[in-house]
């Protein structure tokens, strides 16, 4: 299968969380959009390996994506060698994305920062013709979402249209994440939180406001981004 983006994630949720508003309206315009995630979730405090994939599996699905998948590096401990990197270096050149969406360079859980270098690295090498025998192939952009430590974004993603599939997904990650009026008798986690819940849509909330829209998904670039037509990136809502 090819695909026009792949979204990245260490856990299951991730992206769901960071940028789950923008895989949605990629589906919607027709881009067909893929979600890997690096590790299945045996460390977690909440919630078992199969149910964290069954709920990776209903949560793709509301997203509108193509495909889902898993690898297999090492949750709470992210492995970042060769072999990981063989490992994702295949991936992508067998779904060849043109856009990869990951983690950002630093962010509070160390497996996050582990998986943007490893995904940036793994991106660039993917594209040498002598590393591994199948056919080169390296992603035009990747771009970084935003997790728990915040950072000034290249740019914002109006995900007003889609907000609604991003809830949609993140009320399948039943351990994981607040769901209200559902308790689940096992240790409470900042990500379980109502708080938690409350401060993802305040952040998209604030990222909306600063571009005009009602919700916005934050993004990192490591280069500059090439503008076509500036007419078409002019705020939108009250001036």
């Amino acid at each position: 299968m090819k695909l026009d983006a792949l979204a990245i994630g260490a856990h299951a949720d991730d992206v769901e969380l960071g940028c789950g508003g923008t895989v949605a309206l990629l589906a919607d315009l027709g881009r067909k959009v893929g979600i890997l995630h690096l590790t299945r979730g045996e460390a977690g405090t909440r919630g078992t390996v199969e149910e964290r994939r069954n709920e990776a599996e209903v949560a793709a699905r509301a997203l509108g994506a193509a495909t889902v998948e898993f690898l297999d590096f090492g949750d709470g401990g992210l492995r970042t060698g060769q072999a990981e990197e063989d490992a994702l270096i295949g991936v992508l050149r067998r779904l060849r994305p043109e856009l990869v969406l990951g983690p950002a360079p630093s962010d509070r859980h160390p497996d996050h920062g582990r998986a943007h270098r490893l995904v940036a690295d793994a991106c660039y090498y993917s594209g040498l013709a002598r590393r591994g025998d199948d056919q080169p192939h390296r992603p035009a952009a990747v771009f970084s979402y935003m997790q728990h430590d915040p950072f000034v974004p290249s740019f914002v993603v109006d995900v007003t249209a889609t907000w609604e599939r991003k809830l949609e997904a993140l009320a399948a990650y039943q351990s994981q994440l607040h769901q209200q009026g559902q308790e689940r008798d096992e240790p409470p986690t900042k990500v379980a939180s109502e708080e938690f819940r409350r401060a993802v849509e305040g952040r998209a909330r604030h990222y909306g406001l600063v571009v005009g829209a009602a919700y916005g998904e934050p993004f990192w670039s490591r280069l500059p981004l090439a503008v076509a037509d500036p007419w078409r990136i002019l705020p939108g809502g009250l001036r």
